[in-house]
């Protein structure tokens, strides 16, 4: 939907850029650009209603992401003006600011922020400023894929198989350079820095993540290029721990560094010039879960505090204030349980934990400690620099059993068993709990009476009657 344009305002076309912090296949920068001027506004929006707070570790990510985007678009002679507020304020008041004829943006499938949009575009209409939105940040639309029944998809594979039935389009080339529009960004009544929105943690923090991560569109695309060269073994690699066998974009592709378009676009080219393989196709999977997450967050827009399954409503979770001790133990790494404590030391140190790890820590807390998924889910919000507003809750109601086409609640990992499978030789528990690194007497999966010794804590809960327990909870809701 367009508004008519006013004769009174100008030819600059405002690029309002939210999680797509990018310059290639950026539809609506490309559609600005090609317009005339362009001015790029970026709003940190923390006051809108039901708009979900940053985490700390994903504050730290935008930091570096805004600084990464505004050279990109300073080569493109597009000038980025920051602000902080409620968006729908903020935006009409650099519209009005400006006098620019047009906005762009890429469009937004939360329900807080679909709400925002509707706003700005009504505003927009009723003011002759030419309003237009893309899809540029998912595959599909999620309200346009529907079952045959005509409601969202529960379960994952008959929706991947209909999304794989959808012709996905090109990835778009970056703009040209030279169609900026520098003398407007002063009219725009002046811009922030985000080093005044106290977006980074304490510092020994930040030199963590510093050391882990490299932000920015020209970090994702080396990172997908390094991957797709070892692709073929993602089909087993991306379950160890112990190697670099993930593609490791999920941040990336969560601020919008890399289109999913571009990504998609690079497997195939990949599979057509060296052929298929079990690794290709199941990262391509991979991207449908994604994809499957954003799906039922359109159709449940508070999924990061109810149940898919409402049953669960009624699920015996122990008291807060009961579990409060378990939980703080599984914050901080001292479960006693080594491959769960690698992976939230991982997760504390470098703000990522592995994916096969995430399903342990998880299962750990919501089944064998049975605390509420969602004091885990906001734990990781915050933790994170790829905290997804969809795959997280996404992710976490599918292994406590409440989400949809869900782990089923009997499945229940056990950490010992899955660390001697995914981490034989013991590289990655021993990379993150220094205290069972130099003593070989010392079993890694199972320190048992000896850890105490080495400053390593007895497990907190015994994991074959802690299942049992998760199994009779269970039962008492069926």
């Amino acid at each position: 939907m367009s508004a008519p344009e006013s004769p009174d305002r100008g030819t600059t076309t405002i690029v309002w850029f939210r999680d797509d912090l990018r310059v290639t296949d950026h539809p609506a920068l490309d559609a600005a650009c090609r317009r005339g001027e362009a001015l790029a506004l970026y709003v940190l929006d923390e006051a809108s209603e039901g708009v979900r707070p940053l985490g700390a570790a994903a504050r730290w990510w935008l930091d570096g992401s805004l600084r990464s985007l505004r050279a990109s678009l300073e080569e493109l002679g597009v000038p980025l003006l920051l602000r902080r507020g409620p968006a729908g304020q903020v935006v009409p008041d650099v519209l009005e600011r400006t006098g620019a004829g047009g906005i762009t943006w890429n469009r937004r499938y939360g329900a807080p922020e679909r709400a925002v949009d509707a706003a700005v575009e009504q505003w927009c209409a009723g003011r002759g400023v030419a309003a237009r939105s893309f899809r540029a940040g998912l595959l599909h639309e999620p309200s346009e894929l529907r079952t045959g029944a005509g409601g969202p998809y529960r379960v994952f594979t008959p929706f991947w198989k209909a999304l794989r039935s959808r012709e996905v389009r090109q990835p778009l080339p970056a703009p040209r350079a030279g169609r900026g529009a520098l003398p407007r960004a002063a009219d725009a009544g002046g811009g922030e820095d985000p080093g005044g929105w106290d977006l980074l943690p304490p510092p020994e923090r930040a030199e963590g993540l510093a050391r882990a991560w490299t932000v920015g569109e020209a970090a994702a695309w080396e990172r997908l290029d390094a991957f797709l060269d070892r692709v073929e073994d993602y089909a087993e690699g991306h379950d160890r721990p112990d190697r670099d066998g993930t593609s490791r974009l999920s941040p990336h592709l969560r601020w919008g560094e890399i289109s999913p378009y571009a990504v998609w676009d690079a497997a195939v080219r990949h599979r057509a010039e060296r052929g298929s393989s079990p690794g290709l196709e199941k990262f391509l999977t991979e991207l449908g879960w994604r994809e499957f997450n954003w799906h039922q967050l359109h159709h449940v827009p508070d999924l990061h505090v109810r149940h898919v399954r409402p049953r669960f409503d009624a699920f015996p979770w122990r008291d807060p204030a009961e579990a409060a001790a378990d939980l703080r133990a599984w914050q901080q790494g001292r479960t006693g349980i080594p491959l769960v404590d690698a992976g939230m030391r991982q997760l504390e140190q470098t703000g990522w934990m592995h994916n096969r790890v995430r399903m342990v820590t998880a299962s750990l807390l919501t089944k064998n400690l049975l605390v509420d998924w969602r004091a885990g889910e906001q734990w990781f919000w915050d933790r994170l620099v790829d905290a997804d507003p969809a795959c997280g809750p996404g992710n976490w109601q599918w292994v406590a059993g409440s989400g949809a086409d869900a782990s089923p609640w009997f499945r229940i990992f056990n950490p010992v068993t899955q660390a001697r499978k995914f981490d034989p030789d013991a590289r990655y528990v021993r990379r993150w709990l220094p205290e069972l690194a130099g003593d070989e007497g010392v079993d890694p999966f199972e320190p048992g009476p000896l850890g105490p010794a080495l400053g390593y804590p007895e497990p907190i809960v015994d994991l074959r009657a802690s299942r049992e327990r998760a199994l009779d909870a269970y039962a008492s809701t069926r």
